[in-house]
């Protein structure tokens, strides 16, 4: 019941305790003034005829007696006028019944009124020569009294409306702000963090406003350092500490990117090594080599932007293996920048007396092929550079891909079409506070026809390429809700969704109905999104979040990482999971900046109500400082 109807239920019963109190005091009050004062008229008229008759007594049978009597009585609301003789004979008796109009018998019978009756003696001279009694008809005391209760309880109820209206009005004017801090509370816990500029003016309300706006400052500003700190953090992990250049988890990035608009992007990959490293720091020492790293990298960067051959991002994987990838270029430029590399490395090694100084491997972009498979050919073809001579490098030629992604697409068609595919489920989450299970991922396998398992990565990006994903999408959910039941599993599945797929309103309604049909998809399900995905449409993805949350289905965005979704974008889309990139949780145990990054994150999740998870943890060491930081729960 809320405060408004509490307070005007306790008001009106006090209105009513203190009305019904007053009323019955003031209905006993008039009741005894129309006693008293029909006591006091009966004994006026009884005196005053009393007198009036004296002269008349000696003469018993005198007609006067009477007719002096009628006159009275016909005059007054008398019920009876009795005249006795000395000797106690009736003389004269003048009556009337008692007819009680307009007054209900119930008030009759709630309030009885005494009847009014008075006597006088009659004397003629100095004897007494009768008595006189009077008694009056209740009925106009009845009348009046009636009139009077009616009058006062009518009045009372015009007052009580009255005041009820009124305190209406003055508890929707005192209470409304507390309307407005239950809003403002609200958006607190859905991360929207706005203040009551306008204070109420009852005390004890605005300093409740005013404690509230003070809270919500300090979230904010909390989860304002934290976001900050995460992005710091965040920047830090994805760059390399010596050469300031991006991390191989950088690359496999954009390479994501890269598999998503392959069908428009021309795109080479240059695998490039520094020979000898080990016998330079021998010779040089490691400061020295740490200087000559600084510099190579430099020289890469440099290279890479001042003759613009394309998009070009430089990577540092490990140690002396570089990496650049350049989108947009066709295979004439890369040459050109290949032989442009390998002078500039010529000038470099005659600083430290080592005229073969590194080797390029060149590769293109295959949009049907993995990053794994892509790095392997860039890598052989390396050591194809290595065997043509100093500072060289080699460009391996690409294959038809318009072919085999035809191919591929007839394969991929078929089989969807007819759900050739299974499911299994990976990444255990185990829960830390229980030690049990707490979620896994759905994991889509398929075959071609000789029976060989197929590159997921290739065949979901087949699938999206050409608009199949809603299909299989679709599938996967059905399947997995059978699987769930079949197995009789109990925790949490997450199902990948593709942007296509969250975007068809089609699929919107379709879920809708599979949501009333299965119980299992609300209670066990959960969505999984991919950061990079995620931020590559902000807007589509905060509307299907909002969208799933209302059917109560959950959310995870998975491999999350600043370079891809800021941590800013978190609170916009308040999903109800975000497990970390599998880069973020390795090492995490000797490497404070990971550390201090989950536990922003965990400080983020806390406040924005999201569980926070891990993946893929190798270390035991990096399981158990996950668990002591104290976010949910991570999968080995």
């Amino acid at each position: 019941m809320s405060l408004s109807k509490q307070l005007l239920l306790l008001i009106s019963a006090l209105f009513l305790m203190i009305f019904s109190i007053n009323f019955v005091s003031s209905v006993n009050n008039i009741k005894s003034y129309l006693e008293n004062e029909a006591e006091i008229h009966a004994q006026d008229t009884a005196t005053s005829l009393g007198l009036s008759l004296s002269p008349y007594m000696v003469n018993e049978a005198d007609p006067v007696i009477e007719t002096m009597m009628n006159a009275i009585f016909d005059m007054g609301y008398y019920q009876e006028i009795k005249l006795l003789s000395v000797d106690q004979q009736v003389l004269v008796t003048l009556s009337n019944k008692v007819e009680l109009e307009g007054v209900p018998n119930w008030f009759i019978k709630m309030i009885p009124m005494k009847t009014a009756s008075a006597k006088s003696e009659i004397n003629s001279g100095w004897n007494m020569s009768g008595v006189i009694y009077v008694t009056l008809n209740p009925g106009n005391g009845y009348l009046k009294l009636y009139e009077q209760a009616k009058s006062s309880f009518n009045y009372s109820l015009i007052s009580f409306a009255f005041a009820i209206v009124l305190l209406l009005f003055v508890l929707r004017v005192t209470l409304s702000p507390l309307k407005t801090i239950e809003k403002m509370a609200m958006n607190l816990a859905d991360g929207k963090f706005e203040t009551i500029e306008q204070l109420p003016w009852t005390t004890e309300v605005k300093n409740v406003t005013l404690a509230m706006n003070m809270m919500c400052n300090k979230i904010e500003t909390a989860i304002r350092n934290l976001n900050h700190k995460i992005e710091s953090a965040g920047k830090k992990l994805q760059l390399d500490e010596l050469t300031g250049l991006k991390k191989k988890s950088s690359f496999q990035t954009e390479m994501k990117q890269l598999f998503l608009t392959a069908s428009d992007v021309e795109a080479y990959i240059m695998m490039i090594k520094i020979d000898g490293l080990t016998a330079l720091v021998k010779e040089f020492g490691a400061d020295a080599i740490d200087t000559f790293l600084k510099d190579f990298s430099q020289i890469l960067k440099k290279q890479a932007v001042q003759d613009e051959y394309g998009e070009t991002s430089v990577y540092r994987f490990v140690g002396s293996e570089f990496v650049i990838l350049i989108n947009h270029i066709n295979l004439p430029r890369v040459e050109l920048f290949a032989k442009k590399l390998t002078t500039v490395f010529t000038a470099l090694g005659g600083k430290y007396n080592m005229p073969d100084i590194a080797h390029i491997g060149v590769v293109p972009f295959n949009p049907v092929d993995t990053t794994e498979n892509i790095l392997l050919a860039a890598k052989e073809a390396y050591e194809q550079a290595r065997l043509i001579g100093t500072n060289s490098y080699y460009v391996r030629a690409g294959n038809d891909t318009a072919i085999g992604i035809a191919e591929w697409k007839a394969l991929v068609f078929n089989i969807i079409d007819k759900q050739k595919y299974n499911i299994q489920l990976i990444n255990t989450i185990e829960n830390f506070q229980n030690q049990q299970v707490l979620m896994q991922e759905a994991f889509t396998q398929a075959v071609d026809n000789k029976g060989n398992r197929l590159s997921i990565g290739t065949f979901i990006s087949i699938a999206e390429k050409f608009e199949k994903i809603i299909e299989l999408d679709k599938g996967v959910i059905l399947k997995v809700i059978d699987y769930i039941e079949i197995k009789n599993i109990n925790h949490l599945v997450a199902v990948n969704v593709a942007t296509r797929t969250i975007k068809n309103t089609d699929f919107h309604a379709w879920l809708v109905r599979l949501v009333k049909q299965n119980q299992v998809l609300s209670q066990q399900l959960v969505f999984n999104l991919s950061a990079y995905a995620v931020a590559k449409d902000l807007t589509s993805y905060k509307e299907f979040i909002e969208f799933a949350q209302q059917l109560n289905l959950r959310i995870m965005i998975k491999r999350f990482e600043t370079q891809s979704l800021s941590a800013e974008s978190i609170k916009q889309l308040k999903p109800d999971f975000i497990r970390l990139a599998r880069d973020l949780g390795q090492g995490v145990a000797n490497d404070t900046e990971k550390k201090q990054f989950v536990e922003a994150m965990k400080g983020v999740g806390e406040l924005l109500n999201i569980t926070i998870l891990a993946e893929n943890i190798d270390s035991e060491d990096d399981f158990v400082c996950l668990k002591k930081v104290g976010i949910t729960g991570a999968s080995r």
